[in-house]
């Protein structure tokens, strides 16, 4: 699996633009998230035209929940600072000391149940997993399969200990490789859906306003909550690309109706992508370039393993992720 991710490199300079930057990203990850034996009928990706995205596409190949889970993830990895300090002030909590690291645990059904572990190197035998229950800690490398295949059953008995039975609930593995102790996380971009399980130790959200931001624990969940303040430029921008995408996907790739899509800066992008509804998707993302801002974002593409626990499949295929990566200063709203 590739997964691609986004960083912005500079403030944004004017709206239009760099909603354009992000938006290309966005249609990459819409037509790589499309099943494969789909595209196969069009003759591939790299034939699939933007006027027939929107009956290819099926809605929820853009979970933003997914989008928010990744961006820590990226976030945890590439040292952001804002991000980074609060995690390992939540794995102190856990008795976890080090620098954290952050390994993704994302599980998708495509056949055959999938496990993609894009930091399995940080891992040894003798990784400990601490779940806040009494006990001697589980090995957690040994048991990675297992969560996977509980995934699959939605919690149905599975190899898993009961100490850690809910693990197959974690979105992330936060820890240290210095020395080698984890705890099981889950990310919701909803703070009220933020729920405890065996196995899961932090709990990391959104920072929300008028609230305290402290990283806590919450004895009721059994979790440390870590709140992520992110910063609000790239994230906002990013949502407004994922706006404009949506409403010109529900449009029949066509320019949406004012109530849809309002703003000026909004539609000037929503056009751009109107007046090439004729062309290639891989085409228009290239012919955007020359109008996104200069230099707003660094394209990075890493490799993912992908370990299979069940289900039988001839071709393991893998749907894009595509995440804002929280950097930079706030928009200017002059």
């Amino acid at each position: 699996m590739e997964i691609r991710s986004e960083e912005q490199l500079n403030p944004v300079a004017d709206e239009v633009s760099a909603i354009t930057a992000v938006v290309r990203p966005i249609l990459t990850g819409v037509l790589y998230a499309l099943k494969a034996d789909v595209v196969a009928e069009v003759g591939g990706r790299e034939n699939v035209k933007l006027k027939i995205l929107p009956r290819l596409h099926r809605k929820g190949d853009g979970d933003t929940g997914i989008c928010f889970e990744y961006a820590v993830h990226e976030a945890i990895t590439s040292r952001h600072a804002d991000v980074s300090e609060r995690v390992e002030d939540a794995l102190r909590i856990c008795k976890v000391q080090g620098s954290s690291n952050s390994i993704l645990f994302g599980a998708e059904k495509q056949g055959s149940q999938q496990l993609i572990d894009t930091a399995g190197e940080l891992l040894t035998d003798d990784s400990s997993l601490l779940s806040g229950s009494r006990g001697r800690p589980v090995k957690l490398k040994r048991h990675l399969t297992s969560a996977a295949a509980a995934f699959r059953r939605q919690g149905a008995p599975s190899g898993l200990p009961q100490s850690v039975s809910g693990l197959w609930r974690a979105d992330l593995f936060l820890g240290s490789a210095e020395s080698d102790r984890w705890v099981g996380t889950t990310v919701k971009i909803n703070p009220t859906k933020l729920a405890g399980a065996k196995g899961l130790r932090v709990g990391i959200v959104p920072a929300e306003q008028g609230k305290s931001d402290k990283v806590r624990l919450d004895d009721k969940h059994n979790l440390v909550v870590c709140p992520i303040p992110y910063d609000g430029s790239f994230v906002e921008a990013f949502y407004k690309g994922w706006e404009v995408v949506t409403a010109f996907l529900d449009a029949d790739a066509k320019l949406p109706r004012e109530v849809a899509l309002p703003r000026p800066a909004a539609r000037t992008v929503a056009r751009y992508l109107a007046d090439r509804r004729e062309f290639t998707v891989v085409d228009v993302i290239d012919a955007l370039a020359s109008l996104a801002q200069p230099e707003l974002l660094r394209t990075q593409t890493e490799g993912a393993d992908i370990v299979l626990s069940g289900g039988k499949s001839n071709v393991v295929a893998t749907s894009a992720v595509v995440a804002p990566r929280p950097t930079m200063a706030t928009l200017d709203r002059r």
